[in-house]
């Protein structure tokens, strides 16, 4: 077993709402599980080859058991699908210990949550957190209808006064109108947000005048990025000293793979750090969603499955 993994036993499956299971995981032999932040995620390794990332939305103290919440993507690639239809209680699972981009910051004031669908899961743990912690917050959840809102109960069971539920089919399709929304949550308020791209885009446009420490993010699809203004540049590989050309239409993680090379990745979109690799020389072309405004600025690393480079030469810790 590699080092950061673990094996996991299934212990429970439950439907959630339409198209949306939540899995209970545990230790094999009954050992507690290593502690997790709010925000933090799971790499789980199917047996088709794929990695997948999924959020953990259970209470960031329990110790025995991680609860994921896993959608059934409509254009699934193997993942969601096998999950969906392919796994029963006693199986095993590999799994990684928690990771965390989403991290939830503990000295706001106020927390302002916005979720979509299955976005609700990393959200659904913060919330547990400010309960936890005294912390006042609200949420506004967006879903296509009340069927497919996965752990509505729970969340009317936790504070059914601080979260304001938007269902498309219950509002005759008309969206939330997410500038007034995000207009009257407090300046001082700290805001999350998780869904699909087109809601975080808006979210992140109707934030755009408040302190960039204040807004925070987790994308799980990521933004539609064109190739054509691309330009070749060089990665120099430190260990070895081989260089190594990346040309427009290639990542420098495909290249890094046509020369023999193995680096560890998963998305291959700029989502989950995988790939993260330490910057030596050059300033990086930062493309991922991943990195804080201040990381990218400072640019010691870089997500090389999507990220490219400003300077001709990058010297990579490879």
């Amino acid at each position: 077993m590699s080092a950061g993994q673990l094996d996991a036993v299934i212990a429970a499956i439950r439907a959630e709402a339409r198209d949306v299971l939540s899995l209970e995981l545990v230790d094999p032999q009954g050992r507690e599980l290593p502690a997790f932040e709010p925000g933090s995620h799971l790499e789980v390794h199917l047996a088709n080859g794929l990695i997948r990332h999924y959020s953990l939305c259970n209470d960031y103290r329990e110790r025995h058991r991680y609860q994921i919440g896993v959608g059934l993507a409509l254009e699934s690639r193997g993942g969601s699908r096998l999950l969906h239809g392919g796994l029963k209680v006693g199986e095993r699972l590999r799994i990684s210990t928690p990771r965390n981009n989403f991290p939830l910051g503990a000295n706001g004031d106020h927390y302002s949550f916005i979720a979509g669908g299955i976005g609700i899961t990393p959200i659904l743990a913060m919330i547990r957190w400010c309960m936890a912690n005294d912390k006042p917050w609200t949420l506004h959840y967006l879903t296509r209808s009340r069927l497919r809102a996965p752990f509505y109960e729970e969340l009317l069971e936790l504070d059914k006064e601080r979260v304001t539920f938007h269902f498309l089919d219950e509002h005759d399709g008309q969206p939330l109108d997410i500038e007034a929304t995000v207009s009257a949550m407090p300046n001082y308020s700290h805001i999350y947000c998780c869904g699909p791209a087109p809601l975080m885009e808006r979210v992140q446009a109707a934030a755009s005048d408040r302190p960039a420490e204040q807004v925070h993010f987790e994308w799980f699809s990521g933004k539609t990025q064109g190739s054509t203004d691309n330009q070749e540049f060089k990665v120099i590989l430190h260990s070895t000293g081989e260089e190594l050309q990346v040309p427009a239409e290639l990542s420098i993680l495909e290249v890094l793979e046509e020369h023999g090379h193995y680096v560890p990745f998963s998305c291959r979109e700029g989502l989950c750090s995988s790939c993260e690799t330490q910057v030596l020389s050059g300033t990086p072309d930062h493309r991922d969603f991943v990195l804080s405004d201040t990381a990218k600025a400072e640019g010691k690393s870089m997500m090389i499955c999507v990220s490219r480079a400003k300077s001709e030469v990058l010297v990579l810790d490879i």
